[in-house]
């Protein structure tokens, strides 16, 4: 598995693996944050979208199948929620379903931590629909910790939990 920045030509393939990892959580055929999800080009103009992709020859570019994706909000990206002053803050952490449980989430997490750290960040957070159990324990396994006191609701029916990770 390789990390790395996302091009244009894998930005079909990062939308529809997005897409399929959110789809059991969004609010039916009609939920309007699928178009957000699968618009990785706008998300990596006005953020960073970072992929995981097999060491193969697949099918989406020179780098192989796109296995999951992540995006992160320096500073100044409309894109960021919640961070406060020297926090690093990532979105949309998705895995395609046909490989998760392969440590795609754990790699691609791990690495926008180590680029926070880096970069003199005093932690990192993130906003994750209360539904996302999966999720929520990989973060935990990582250090991340709940932060209750930045939940927020975008729109009715719709709970985000915020977690942290002190650096």
């Amino acid at each position: 598995m390789q990390l790395r920045r996302a091009t244009a030509d894998d930005y079909e393939a990062v939308g529809r693996a997005t897409v399929a990892a959110y789809e059991p959580f969004l609010l039916g055929p009609d939920d309007t944050y699928r178009e957000r999800l699968a618009d990785v080009a706008g998300r990596d103009r006005d953020a960073e979208v970072w992929v995981a992709v097999d060491d193969g020859d697949g099918c989406d570019g020179d780098g192989g199948q796109v296995l999951g994706n992540v995006t992160v909000c320096p500073v100044g990206s409309p894109w960021r929620e919640i961070s406060r002053v020297g926090e690093g803050e990532f979105r949309m952490l998705a895995v395609a379903p046909d490989a998760q449980g392969r440590g795609v989430g754990r790699a691609l997490a791990e690495m926008v931590v180590d680029r926070f750290r880096s970069e003199g960040a005093h932690a990192v957070v993130l906003s994750s629909l209360d539904a996302m159990a999966g999720a929520h324990r990989l973060y935990e396994r990582l250090g991340f910790v709940r932060l209750p006191a930045r939940d927020w609701s975008p729109q009715p029916g719709v709970h985000l939990v915020a977690y942290a990770l002190e650096l």
